[in-house]
């Protein structure tokens, strides 16, 4: 599958986190050379590992919902980075719950289209007061 622009690998990623959709996650990555960080978690390096970390998370029957909102995009011809305030809606058996995550997510193009080359997440300091991603000095 070849993802015509930055956006639409990002929108691909995002559809297949919320359908823990291992196969459509991994047809995102970068072959050669990738890395992830989830929340509080260590550098993962490599599709293979990647490909690991996504299964243990897809293996939680927990249903995510994301709304992006603050994104800051840097493009050019052959990347792209994209910083965005996930807003992600947890629905769990007891109920709901909702959580702030900061996101860099980085794109490469390869060939035709666009890869992931980067994600890295982070949850939101307590206090939500953080200065919306636009903002930076």
């Amino acid at each position: 599958m070849e993802f015509g622009s930055a956006q639409e690998a990002e929108a691909a990623f995002y559809a297949a986190f919320q359908m823990s959709d291992l196969e459509g996650m991994m047809l995102i990555w970068d072959d050669h050379e990738a890395v992830c960080i989830h929340p509080f978690g260590e550098r993962i390096e490599g599709k293979s590992a990647i490909s690991q970390s996504w299964q243990a998370i897809f293996a939680h029957e927990v249903q995510l919902r994301f709304t992006l909102s603050d994104s800051w995009v840097f493009s050019g011809d052959s990347h792209a980075i994209h910083l965005v305030r996930e807003n992600i809606s947890v629905e769990e058996s007891d109920g709901g719950k909702t959580m702030v995550v900061l996101a860099t997510n980085a794109y490469r193009r390869v060939g035709d289209g666009w890869r992931m080359i980067l994600h890295h997440a982070s949850p939101a300091p307590a206090d939500s007061n953080v200065a919306p991603v636009g903002r930076m000095h």
